[in-house]
C-alpha cells in the first residue's frame, strides 16, 4: 500500500483487539505492521483468527511479544487493547519514543488520579500523562482529538450514555439531578477470558445485573456529564449482562428542565444530524442492537412520558465497534488527517 501509515495493536488477541484487526486490515490508509500477544507470539494472524485467512497480510503477519522499543520502529500509531493498569506501562515509553497512542483501557479516561484510584482500586500508573490525554469521543471532542498524541478511548457503557445525554445537559434542557441509566450488554463486554460467570451455560437463557451500585465506568460517565452541566453530576447506573454476543442497549430516564419535546428534537438535530455514526430515529422506530451490530453506528431515540413528566432516551451500539475498536479508529482517522469515516463504512 503506497504511503500507508504503519499501525500496531498491543493486545490484539482480545475481542477489542480482534475488532481492531478486522477494521485495520481493510483500512484504505494504513498498514497493520505489528500485532502483539504474549500468549500467541510466533503464530500468524490467520492461525489465531481463521476468519481473516483470506487476507494476504493475515497469512504473513505474526504475533510478537510486546516491546515498546521495537514497536516504535515498526509503527507510528499504536493501539493499546490491554487491561487497565497494564496499558499505561506501554503508553509511557511509546509516547517518549514519538508514537501516537490510542488507549482502549481506562487508564487515561479519568482526569483525576484520586478518582481513578477510588474506582479502580490501585494508584494511577502514570499520573503525569493525565493532563495530556484527550477523551476520545469524536462527536464531542473532535477538535481536541486532531492534534493529540494520547487518546483515551471511551468505555462501551459510557459511549451509550454520554452521546444521548451530553447535548441535552449542555443546552440546559434536562436537569442534572436524578438521572437514571439502565444498560444491557452482550457477553463480549466482559472480555475474552475464561471465568465461570461468562461460560455459555452460565450466560445463556439468563439475564442479570452486576457492578451494583458503583460500576467503575461511573468515574468517566460522571466526569463528562459534570463537565457538560458545569456542576457535579451523580447518576444511578445499573448494567446488566444479557445472552447475546455483542451490543449494548441503554435506557435513560431524565427530567426535562422546562423543555418541550420539540426543543429536545431540535437539540439532537443540531448536535448530530450531520454525524456519520449517529442515527437519530424518527417516527415510531426505537433502537435495536441487531441494526447496529458490526457497525460504528449508535442509534438514539427519545420519548416524553406525560404520565411521569420524564424524558425517556434510548440508545443502541455495538460494544466492540462504536464502544471500542471502531471508535478508536474514528479517533485515529482524525489524528492522521484521514476522512473520519475511512475504514468504518
Amino acid at each position: 500500500m503506497m504511503n500507508a501509515k504503519p499501525v500496531a495493536i498491543v493486545g490484539a488477541s482480545g475481542y477489542s483487539g480482534e475488532e481492531l484487526v478486522r477494521l485495520l486490515l481493510a483500512h484504505p490508509h494504513v498498514e497493520l505492521a505489528a500485532v502483539t500477544s504474549r500468549q500467541y507470539a510466533g503464530r500468524t494472524l490467520a492461525q489465531i483468527f481463521p476468519r481473516f485467512a483470506h487476507h494476504p497480510r493475515a497469512r504473513t503477519l505474526r504475533f510478537s511479544e510486546p516491546n515498546p522499543a521495537v514497536l516504535a520502529k515498526q509503527a507510528q500509531v499504536v493501539f493499546l487493547a490491554l487491561p487497565h493498569g497494564v496499558a499505561a506501562e506501554y503508553a509511557v515509553p511509546l509516547l517518549e519514543l514519538g508514537c501516537q497512542v490510542i488507549d482502549l483501557s481506562a487508564d487515561f479516561r479519568v482526569r483525576s488520579a484520586a478518582v481513578y484510584q477510588e474506582f479502580y482500586a490501585h494508584e494511577h500508573p502514570a499520573p503525569e500523562l493525565l493532563a495530556r490525554a484527550v477523551y476520545g469521543l469524536p462527536e464531542i471532542y473532535r477538535a481536541q482529538i486532531k492534534p493529540a498524541s494520547l487518546i483515551a478511548s471511551p468505555g462501551c457503557y459510557p459511549t451509550s450514555i454520554l452521546l444521548p445525554t451530553l447535548p441535552l445537559l449542555k443546552a440546559g434542557l434536562v436537569a442534572p439531578e436524578g438521572i437514571i441509566a439502565n444498560s444491557l450488554s452482550g457477553v463480549s463486554g466482559a472480555g475474552r477470558k475464561v471465568e465461570l460467570d461468562y461460560l455459555f451455560v452460565e450466560c445463556n437463557e439468563s439475564a442479570r445485573p452486576y457492578g451494583i451500585p458503583k460500576h467503575r465506568h461511573l468515574s468517566e460517565i460522571e466526569q463528562e456529564l459534570s463537565l457538560a452541566a458545569g456542576r457535579p453530576v451523580t447518576i444511578q447506573f445499573t448494567p446488566h449482562l444479557i445472552p447475546v454476543n455483542r451490543g449494548i442497549l441503554t435506557t435513560l430516564y431524565l427530567t426535562p428542565a422546562g423543555a418541550t419535546l420539540e426543543q429536545i428534537t431540535e437539540c439532537y438535530q443540531a448536535a448530530y444530524a450531520r454525524e456519520p455514526f449517529v442515527r437519530l430515529l424518527e417516527g415510531k422506530a426505537l433502537p435495536d442492537t441487531k441494526n447496529v451490530a458490526h457497525t460504528n453506528v449508535i442509534e438514539i431515540a427519545w420519548r416524553h412520558d406525560p404520565r411521569t413528566g420524564r424524558l425517556i432516551v434510548m440508545s443502541a451500539e455495538d460494544n466492540v465497534v462504536k464502544g471500542a475498536g471502531g471508535q478508536a479508529i474514528q479517533s485515529m482517522n482524525l489524528m492522521c488527517g484521514f476522512p473520519e469515516t475511512a475504514g468504518l463504512m
